[in-house]
């Protein structure tokens, strides 16, 4: 089936990018969220470069899987990455796939070889908003942890679990 969408471009821009053996984690800087990637969203966002069309995403897929790939595993994964953020441009999806989920995409192409696409998301709070200082009493690996700013080397520290005792305690 071909899709008349325009080619999508992935943003690269203002993230932290690692790439792991199964999957890819994206730090968004802007929005301050992170993002897994599963094999086949990576694929799709890796090839996103604004000039290769859904048609030729599917036969790089193809070519790198050696299995059969519906344009329909392509179009989530662009609602995906679109969803979160992490293409240039909002490609106008075909109206049949706008918003669709994986459970609609099994129903409609079966289980196939290849993953479906996933990205899993969270927020990050800025650290300013994460701040917390440790009372006195409690174990501590340096004084910027502590609201007295003072980590001292203590016989025993006991935290709470599931963290590993110290030797140091804020005092």
């Amino acid at each position: 089936m071909q899709h008349s969408i325009q080619p999508p471009k992935a943003r690269k821009e203002k993230l932290i990018i690692k790439e792991l053996a199964d999957e890819t984690l994206v730090y968004d800087l802007e929005n301050d969220k992170a993002h897994c990637l599963n094999q086949t969203a990576t694929r799709v966002w890796k090839y996103c470069d604004g000039n290769t069309t859904v048609a030729e995403l599917v036969a790089l897929l193809e070519g790198e899987t050696n299995a059969t790939v519906p344009d329909e595993v392509v179009l989530l994964a662009l609602d995906q990455l679109n969803k979160f953020a992490l293409l240039e441009e909002t490609p106008e999806m075909p109206f049949q796939f706008a918003g669709m989920n994986r459970r609609e995409l099994v129903r409609r192409i079966g289980i196939g070889t290849l993953a479906l696409p996933l990205i899993v998301s969270i927020s990050a709070s800025t650290a300013d908003a994460q701040a917390s200082l440790l009372p006195p009493g409690r174990c501590c690996g340096n004084p910027t942890q502590c609201a007295s700013n003072n980590c001292a080397q203590t016989p025993v520290c006991v935290p709470p679990p599931p963290a590993a005792p110290s030797t140091k305690a804020c005092v």
